[in-house]
């Protein structure tokens, strides 16, 4: 029998690839992603300029006459008038309520971040029952409007005879600040390694030792991170000192500054007012400005494992 042998099928010429038959998906893609940078960009843009030019205004303010102010609240001022800032310093007491708001928040700031990273640690590092209950208590007191525990809080410190005196102020604002350092630095110290810890420990280190002299050095951008959210929170408040601090002699800047403005009556020092807001505002500034790259630092330490 004959077999016969079929030719082998010869392959159809393929057509060349052009232009029009490649995916379309990634052009669309990157113009996409162009107007949405645009986008942003603009978003940003427009928020510093909210931002930036009521600063410049105050400032500037602050160096003008009150008609120059009144009539031509836009243009530079002709010439810079420092007597503003020195009546603001003097006469409107402005250097006796700086003094007060430094020696609240700079006792407070420690506190705060002395207790609130012993309180991480410990939490962070150790099992032990209720360990988790103590935890959400912290996270429980973010969430309580301060506002609701300003009657009671005013008659524990009467009983206490804490009111109107800086210590007072400053267990306050302690205890204010504690939940969230708590929240914050018990992720930062989670984050930590262990091994180092354990090396102290075999050496012959003490919990104590261990936490002052390598833990906590360690946790330096957290500290400073955490440090500057309650620097800001505290040198602006208003609320606490208000209810409990009344006594002129012990009032902070955020009381000395509404006291500025409510007894001018009908003189209107607008000059002294703004050079009072921009002294209590330069220190904020000032330290954001000097420890903006250790607090986004402490940030992303804290995010990343």
């Amino acid at each position: 029998m004959k077999v016969t042998e079929t030719p082998p099928a010869v392959p159809a010429p393929r057509s060349p690839v052009t232009k029009t038959d490649l995916p379309t998906g990634e052009p669309a893609k990157s113009s996409e992603g162009k107007v949405l940078n645009v986008f942003s960009h603009g978003v940003l843009v427009i928020w510093a300029v909210l931002v930036v030019m009521p600063l410049l205004w105050a400032v500037m303010s602050s160096f003008k006459t009150d008609d120059s102010i009144l009539s031509t609240p836009w243009s530079l001022p002709d010439t810079l008038h420092f007597e503003n800032w020195s009546r603001a310093w003097t006469q409107a007491r402005m250097s006796d309520y700086f003094l007060n708001t430094i020696m609240v928040v700079g006792g407070s700031l420690i506190g705060t971040l002395l207790l609130g990273s012993m309180a991480a640690y410990v939490l962070a590092r150790f099992d032990f029952p209720g360990n988790r209950f103590v935890y959400f208590l912290f996270i429980g007191g973010m969430s309580f409007p301060i506002i609701l525990a300003l009657v009671p809080l005013f008659f524990v410190m009467n009983n206490m005879g804490l009111l109107n005196s800086i210590h007072g102020m400053i267990l306050v604002y302690i205890a204010y600040s504690l939940p969230f350092t708590v929240f914050f630095l018990t992720s930062f110290f989670r984050t930590l390694p262990t091994s180092i810890a354990e090396a102290a420990m075999l050496d012959g280190a003490s919990h104590t030792r261990t936490f002052f002299q390598v833990m906590l050095p360690m946790a330096k951008p957290g500290l400073i991170s955490v440090g500057i959210f309650n620097f800001l929170g505290q040198w602006n408040q208003y609320m606490l000192p208000t209810v409990l601090n009344t006594d002129p002699k012990y009032k902070v800047l955020s009381q000395g500054l509404v006291e500025l403005a409510t007894s001018q009556g009908y003189k209107g020092d607008w000059s002294g007012l703004f050079a009072g807001l921009v002294m209590a505002m330069l220190p904020v500034l000032a330290a954001y400005i000097v420890f903006q790259r250790q607090v986004v630092a402490g940030l992303t330490a804290g995010a990343l494992k």
